[in-house]
């Protein structure tokens, strides 16, 4: 999240606060105007999706647009501007087998398309490589594989003992956005999802001896709870005359519509253009002249419209809905974005395509044979060797929808330190790294009030295998009246709750 007062500050937070039941009223209260239109954000933020967000929603906007005033989602892959500060992320998850498959979702969804409905895709990696401006921001959800050889990999391992394995055979985190990390060289990266703060310093090689050599500063913080490090101040360089208003990147828009012919809303697997003998074209970088045409339609007016249109009805938790499936909706934003930049609105030509019936037949011929495993499927399609989501390994801090465990492998589950397992990678890594004082994780990031990680490896070995043992009971079956029952969101490692009632909540 982006934050402008008298300077822009970044703000990164992976959850709302929680544990004062109070605050989380007002906050209720709050996100009810600011969805409903009611109300604007006092704070620009700017945001990407995760693996927990409302994908029915933000898939409205899949070229990005305001989910509420004042609130900004990137879609499934952009670039904006912010007082001359350039800001790009990718929303989602990297899963293999559905990596090279175009967005075919839509709601409502089934037990599969649920969850693949927010995995990433390769369209969108392909056309964040082909940018070639410098990037002063960049967010992604899980990390980057290999990040954490930039760090204090001790101390991570300490604080969470159960990423060890992935660790030391290098397959924590997205190949997908280690890929991005290395065309980019953003200044800094943000990312979230494993729930602990870590802070990395990554020097980059020059591709030449014209080239500077670039540096990334990344940071990802821990859950928003009490005695977490879940919130962090950075200050930003940035033109003081540049345009207080959000803007969109010339380059980026150049780059979509040299892209659109590539849009794909079926399952199938496919790949992108590369300079193998067998494309024709595998350059679709933007030239200087198509921003210039970019910049000429828009009259040099690069301010992003302030047209959020409310799209479905505001959660009010004082007249309780009963369950309601989900619609597919073409959001009026990116139907007006499509229209104005010559796109392909991906939701209309999935709407098209479910008119014919062809999308739904694949759904319901392929229904049984979307089943499988985070370990890749059949067809095994990811040029990624390995899939991982970024937390293939059993975080107990992690939020799971109702068998979403699904897409986990059981088998890598924590390994205690050991001296047969030293934290230690000195021997293809140094461990001496250049530290930002902003974004040094201290001393004190290694103890949790609530005992997340005990200090004796037994404690901590049995805490691990309750909450294996807890996995079975995930799945919400019939009740006695035969009705299906609703999903719930199941919370591991229960003791870091201080709200005893939070789980009836949520």
């Amino acid at each position: 999240m982006l934050q402008h007062k008298e300077n822009i500050r970044a703000h990164l937070c992976t959850g709302w606060d929680k544990w004062h039941m109070e605050c989380v009223k007002q906050a209720q209260a709050n996100l009810l105007g600011y969805y409903s239109g009611e109300k604007k954000a006092p704070v620009l933020t700017i945001f990407i999706g995760g693996n927990h967000e409302a994908s029915n929603h933000l898939q409205e906007l899949p070229y990005g647009g305001w989910v509420a005033p004042n609130i900004y989602y990137l879609g499934y892959a952009g670039v904006v501007r912010f007082r001359g500060v350039r800001i790009g992320g990718i929303s989602g998850i990297f899963k293999s087998h559905d990596y090279r498959k175009g967005h075919f979702e839509c709601p409502p969804y089934n037990q599969q398309t649920i969850r693949s409905a927010y995995h990433v895709r390769n369209i969108e990696v392909f056309k964040l490589k082909q940018l070639k401006h410098p990037m002063d921001i960049f967010m992604s959800h899980d990390w980057p594989r290999s990040i954490y050889h930039y760090g204090n990999k001790k101390q991570l391992l300490k604080m969470k003992s159960f990423f060890r394995q992935e660790v030391e055979s290098n397959t924590l985190g997205s190949p997908a956005a280690s890929e991005l990390l290395q065309h980019l060289k953003p200044t800094y990266w943000f990312s979230a999802h494993l729930h602990v703060k870590f802070a990395a310093f990554m020097q980059h090689q020059a591709t030449s001896k014209e080239e500077l050599p670039k540096a990334t500063k990344f940071l990802a913080l821990d859950k928003c709870l009490p005695h977490r490090d879940f919130l962090q101040i950075i200050d930003i360089e940035h033109d003081p005359n540049a345009s207080d208003s959000l803007e969109y990147d010339a380059e980026w828009i150049a780059v979509l519509k040299a892209t659109n012919s590539l849009v794909n809303v079926t399952q199938s697997s496919w790949n992108m253009p590369e300079n193998n003998g067998l494309h024709a074209k595998w350059d679709y970088s933007a030239t200087e002249e198509a921003i210039k045409e970019v910049l000429e339609e828009l009259n040099h007016n690069l301010k992003i419209p302030c047209n959020f249109t409310l799209t479905a009805a505001c959660y009010d938790p004082s007249k309780p809905q009963k369950h309601m499936e989900p619609v597919h909706t073409i959001n009026p934003q990116t139907t007006e974005f499509c229209a104005q930049f010559g796109l392909t609105d991906i939701n209309d030509r999935i709407q098209q395509a479910k008119e014919e019936g062809s999308v739904r037949g694949e759904y319901e011929e392929e229904e049984e044979e979307e089943e499988m495993d985070s370990a890749g499927s059949a067809e095994e399609p990811s040029e990624y060797n390995t899939d991982n989501s970024g937390l293939s390994s059993i975080n107990p801090d992690e939020i799971m929808l109702d068998e979403e465990g699904g897409d986990e492998d059981l088998s890598t589950c924590s390994v205690d330190p050991s001296p047969d397992h030293p934290p230690d990678f000195s021997a293809s890594f140094s461990d001496i790294r250049i530290m930002p004082d902003s974004m040094v994780v201290s001393s004190d990031d290694a103890m949790d009030s609530n005992n997340e990680e005990l200090e004796k490896s037994g404690a901590s070995k049995q805490m691990e295998e309750k909450s294996l043992n807890e996995r079975p009971l995930k799945r919400i079956g019939c009740n006695e009246n035969g009705n299906s029952g609703m999903k719930k969101i199941k919370r591991r490692n229960q003791a870091i709750y201080a709200a005893e009632d939070e789980d009836k909540t949520e």
